[in-house]
């Protein structure tokens, strides 16, 4: 940590030099989330070492006309947060990237992010709170020979921790805008072909598979006016499936995504299906199926209305991607989701003085229809059908009313029906039919002051039962906010279970700096940022988070 501090203040110190440079330019920024946990007679006695947990992170990025260069280095100690990958220890440098850009080309060595199209093939990115970064240490090339076409082409090895994958990943893309070709002056259209590959020289010596595994897919997106839409399908060939970290078998994936949707001014609807067979792709095969997000080469992220509030995200869905055997068969996922938005005008009977706005969603998913055969016990097969639907995974309908009703109130209303199956999402048992409202109202005192209230219930007959929660948050400024919140397991059957999960802090923004200070308890669970989940333990401890930009 001493270390990491005074690299900041000498950066810090000579980004001012640069900046008197107009040719110069030197970016900074830092984050450090820190936590002490306790014990606790609910939450229970904090037996792992070290109670004062830290991860930090310094980003530096130069750059000189057409070139840049940059490092993130990385602090966890004495020990990363809960639940973080062991890769991430002590302090070191995480990133080390230089490159040169230009109107026609880029080529970058060292570490980077990149995707193609939706993701499912190839993203690389970082997020800190998941425990995230998978970028690649190798090089990228990207080429523009015109104004409508892009070519992409990369190698590298994948972060792991602060070590780097064994497998080596390459890849390929290109996108043709179409639309000025075909002179289509109103409409957009463009086409895109991706190749993703990863050599790998772990012997899976049983299923004869080659050391590369290979994924092909190719998209088409199309707009005109109030409408849009896009396509995207991809095949993976032969891939081990780990059954207890052992192959037990080797198919055959693929991937379909299709995306439409029409807006217009106060309306919007979305719809979104997919289906996925044995899409899991990792950068070691021995990494397959990994609680700590590590090695993951694609984003397959759960596609379900990602919810704000807390009784909300108790069960929340991750997509199934993965081919499994074990402890019950599973080929992937098939479904989708609805959005629709609608606001009623001003002045109109149900729109009011200020107008009302209401957002729906609904999302169905389901296992593949498909049958196993376990007789062979060294090499299990499965048949799948193409559009069949198998066993119910979970469901989630929503329906959310935004209302203003002077220029001081304001209300939400929201509404939610949930199924989730245990048994094939957690492989633990049971399935959870669950109702939950939640009513919110917001004042505006004046001045830039406000106070929100929240009121939340949960209700259902499974698992945990009942639930009640609720949230104070009180702004002084733009600047200066505290809230206080807790929700509270009252129906389970359980007394151990009736736990009161609050939490109480405060916030302080000024310009690009945050520092945000809270005590409370960690209600045992996944913490989801954009329908990918970590895994994280009950605690109880003071966290403060701090971030700044230079």
């Amino acid at each position: 940590m001493k270390k990491l501090y005074i690299t900041l203040l000498s950066c810090f110190s000579f980004s001012f030099i640069l900046k008197a440079q107009d040719e110069h330019n030197l970016s900074i920024g830092f984050e450090s989330n820190s936590q002490y946990y306790v014990d606790d007679s609910k939450t229970g006695p904090f037996l792992e070492p070290e109670r004062f947990r830290s991860n930090n992170y310094l980003a530096v990025l130069y750059e000189y006309k057409d070139f840049y260069a940059g490092i993130q280095a990385e602090s966890y100690s004495p020990m990363a947060l809960l639940n973080y990958y062991s890769g991430f220890e002590k302090t070191n440098l995480g990133l080390y990237y230089a490159g040169y850009k230009n109107k026609k080309f880029e080529v970058t060595l060292g570490h980077f992010y990149e995707q193609f199209g939706n993701g499912l093939s190839l993203r690389s990115w970082e997020d800190r709170q998941l425990g995230i970064n998978n970028a690649l240490r190798g090089a990228r090339i990207k080429y523009y020979p015109t104004d409508f076409i892009e070519l992409k082409a990369i190698y590298g090895k994948q972060r792991v921790g602060f070590e780097h994958s064994k497998g080596d990943i390459f890849g390929f893309d290109s996108n043709i805008g179409l639309s000025d070709l075909l002179n289509l002056e109103k409409s957009y259209l463009s086409f895109g072909l991706s190749f993703v590959g990863r050599n790998d020289k772990t012997a899976v010596t049983d299923f004869e598979l080659p050391e590369m595994t290979s994924v092909f897919g190719g998209r088409i997106d199309f707009s005109s006016g109030n409408f849009y839409s896009g396509v995207e399908f991809l095949s993976k060939n032969k891939d081990a499936i780990y059954v207890m970290n052992q192959p037990r078998g080797a198919e055959k994936g693929n991937a379909f995504l299709l995306n439409f949707g029409y807006t217009k001014r106060g309306l919007g609807i979305d719809v979104t299906l997919r289906r996925l067979e044995n899409m899991g792709f990792y950068s070691d095969r021995e990494a397959t199926g990994n609680v700590f997000n590590q090695n993951i080469i694609n984003y397959l992220p759960g596609l379900t209305k990602q919810h704000d509030y807390l009784l909300t995200n108790i069960y929340v869905y991750q997509a199934q991607a993965q081919g499994a055997f074990s402890p019950i068969p599973k080929f992937g996922e098939i479904g989708g989701q609805l959005d629709l938005f609608y606001k009623f005008k001003k002045g109109s009977s149900l729109g009011g003085k200020y107008g009302t706005k209401i957002a729906f969603n609904a999302s169905y998913w389901s296992g593949l229809k498909g049958e196993a055969d376990l007789s062979n016990p060294s090499q299990f097969t499965y048949n799948t059908s193409t559009f069949g639907f198998g066993e119910k995974y979970f469901s989630d309908f929503s329906l959310e009313i935004r209302k203003k009703w002077s220029k001081e109130w304001s209300n939400i209303f929201y509404f939610v029906n949930q199924y989730y199956n245990k048994r094939y999402i957690e492989e633990t048992a049971g399935e959870v039919n669950a109702n939950i409202l939640v009513g919110e109202t917001t004042y505006k005192i004046g001045g830039g002051k406000s106070l929100r209230f929240e009121a939340q219930h949960l209700w259902t007959e499974d698992d945990r039962k009942n639930w009640v929660g609720g949230t104070i948050e009180y702004n002084l400024s733009s600047r200066l906010a505290f809230y206080l919140n807790d929700i509270y397991n009252y129906g389970s059957d359980d007394t151990d279970e009736k736990i009161h999960y609050y939490n109480f802090g405060g916030n302080y923004t000024y310009k690009s700096y945050r520092f945000s200070l809270n005590y409370g308890r960690q209600r045992g669970g996944l913490i989801c940022v954009g329908g990918v989940c970590r895994n994280v333990p009950e605690s109880t401890g003071l966290t403060a988070n701090i971030s700044m930009s230079f």
